[in-house]
């Protein structure tokens, strides 16, 4: 098998004669690791320059090489025999280059460089209008984000890009080792999660209208008379019809004629479908929008979470997780709100509110756990030159069990501190703010906490009401410098608690019925909870703007690419 297999390999590839060899690169990363121990050997390496210098009066240069597998970069030497210089050491050209690894001289810091023997491809810069300096200068991250598209060159947005990796690597891991399974659930939705109504619409409404004023404008609508003109053609045909029928026609005649009345009775139609095309976005009789005339007959929205649908899932499969963007049209400006994030949602069937702190503390300290044992250069590079507490901080929440408390616990204690003048007043009711939350886990516990059942006022409908009718099974996860790291409950799983939780919202019953199904039809304890991906990168990272830790980020006033 193992030599049929190797043929049919072979056979295939000679069927590719016609295209140029696939290039075998070795990452730099894994030059560097090996260090001297790959001295001699030849690679093929390619990245990007972040320094280039010529030396010994233009014979030579050095190039800092990155390919973005690792923060540190490759010493590459090259001669002016083997390539034009110039052509090569401007900030942020390509190279693709072959040579050997070499033992650099002693004194300096490297541990090994690569002596370059050819120069397979480069891709040229106009120095003068490449927007990253050269070197040790830095750009602010603000005016970073004004070239998105070129900022994941610089070493911040490199090293939060494979932390982030990670931690979604990390994620489904974690899952898959609890025997959870991974769902995607629908970006498009038409109901609210949250009840807030700070959602995204999703409509063709607006495409439809500009498309019929355009048409309106080249091909405008018929007149009544036209109409009828119409229509008094469809009645002679009829009748040309019913003559051939009485005199006995041949078929072949009757047939001809059927179909020119069936063709003046289609145009007839068309006019009046035209007839009924009016400018601007369809409006009822009372003036509200007609989403019966959108694409999905109905309003729809960006998801602002993915847990309501996962929930059909779990009272199926029993433990599910979804993992995605979700979105807010909450017109802020702060440091820790964007307009599209992701969110990491798992839910759990037969599972109360307990089982859900311990499924949330168990995947918290694993993804720290899992950046100290797979990102540790990346958090160096983090805590040199961002947060001198970062490593700290991951190394106490994955080895501290995390301390739980009720919501009626914690204003106690918050009311109570003396020497700190709080912003926002402490009292029963109130959604704690994040100068609460980060006082509670930084000051009062240092360490990871939970806070659990709070008042049923702030939270949404779905969680399961407590027997004291003041509270619900709610529970978030704070942690040092963020605050609210994971939200999530245990959820209402009697109907009729569930339907007056919808009224009480405010929110109508239609929307959720398939919702309801879900109490009506076998239902079940379950729980579940929601992390908020770029808050856990900020969190592990210690950058303090969440829009410098997604690739794309999207806030008021910003969509770029």
């Amino acid at each position: 098998m193992a030599a049929d297999a190797v043929a049919a390999a072979m056979a295939a590839s000679s069927l590719c004669d016609d295209l140029e060899p696939a290039t075998v690169r070795t990452c730099i990363r894994d030059v560097l690791a090996a260090g001297a121990a790959r001295a001699g050997e030849r690679v093929v390496v390619g990245g990007w320059v972040r320094t280039g210098r010529e030396q010994g009066k233009g014979t030579f240069a050095f190039l800092e090489l990155s390919d973005g597998s690792c923060v540190s970069t490759l010493q590459v030497i090259v001669d002016a025999a083997v390539h034009p210089l110039a052509r090569l050491t401007a900030t942020g050209t390509s190279v693709l280059v072959e040579g050997e690894i070499k033992e650099p001289p002693e004194g300096t810091k490297q541990n090994v460089e690569l002596k370059v023997s050819r120069v397979l491809e480069v891709g040229e810069v106009d120095a003068a209008a490449y927007p990253l300096p050269k070197g040790k200068v830095k750009l602010t991250l603000e005016k970073l984000r004004d070239v998105v598209h070129l900022r994941s060159r610089t070493n911040t947005i490199g090293a939060v890009a494979r932390i982030r990796h990670q931690l979604a690597y990390a994620t489904h891991r974690f899952f898959e080792e609890n025997r959870f399974l991974y769902v995607h659930t629908p970006i498009i939705t038409t109901s609210d999660c949250e009840g807030a109504g700070e959602m995204f619409q999703v409509t063709t409404l607006f495409s439809q209208a500009e498309k019929t004023e355009k048409e309106l404008k080249e091909n405008p609508a018929p007149s009544e008379s036209e109409i009828e003109s119409a229509k008094v053609i469809v009645k002679e045909k009829g009748d040309a019809v019913a003559q051939l029928k009485a005199a006995k026609a041949s078929k072949q005649d009757i047939s001809a004629a059927v179909d020119i009345l069936n063709r003046a009775k289609e145009h007839v139609s068309k006019l009046e479908e035209r007839s009924k095309l009016k400018p601007g976005i369809p409006c009822r009789d009372d003036g509200s929008i007609a989403f019966e005339n959108d694409f999905f007959k109905r309003q729809a929205f960006l998801t602002v979470s993915g847990q309501l649908q996962v929930e059909t899932y779990a009272c199926a499969l029993s433990s599910v997780y979804t993992f995605g963007p979700t979105f807010r049209a909450e017109n802020s400006h702060t440091s820790r709100h964007l307009a599209e994030f992701w969110m990491v949602e798992p839910e759990i069937a037969f599972a109360n509110l307990q089982d859900d702190m311990n499924c949330a503390e168990k995947y918290v300290q694993y993804l720290c756990k899992w950046l100290l044992d797979h990102c540790r250069e990346d958090m160096e590079f983090m805590v040199k030159n961002y947060d001198k507490s970062a490593i700290e901080r991951l190394e106490l929440v994955s080895s501290t069990p995390f301390v739980r408390i009720s919501y009626t616990k914690a204003v106690e204690l918050l009311k109570n501190v003396t020497g700190k003048k709080f912003d926002n007043k402490v009292e029963w009711g109130i959604d704690l703010a994040s100068e609460h939350e980060r006082y509670l886990t930084e000051d009062i516990f240092k360490k990871p906490v939970i806070v659990y059942n709070y008042p049923k006022g702030i939270k949404a409908f779905y969680m399961r009401l407590n027997d004291d009718d003041k509270t619900v099974a709610a529970m978030d996860v704070l942690v040092p410098k963020v605050g609210e790291l994971v939200g999530g409950s245990q959820r209402e799983e009697r109907l009729d608690v569930l339907k007056q939780r919808i009224l009480d919202a405010g929110l109508p019953l239609e929307p959720y019925e398939w919702y309801l199904d879900l109490r009506r039809f076998g239902s079940v304890k379950h729980s579940g909870f929601g992390l908020g991906f770029e808050r856990m990168i900020l969190f592990a990272t210690g950058m303090e703007n969440i829009r410098d830790v997604i690739p794309f980020p999207r806030y008021p006033g910003r969509a770029d690419l």
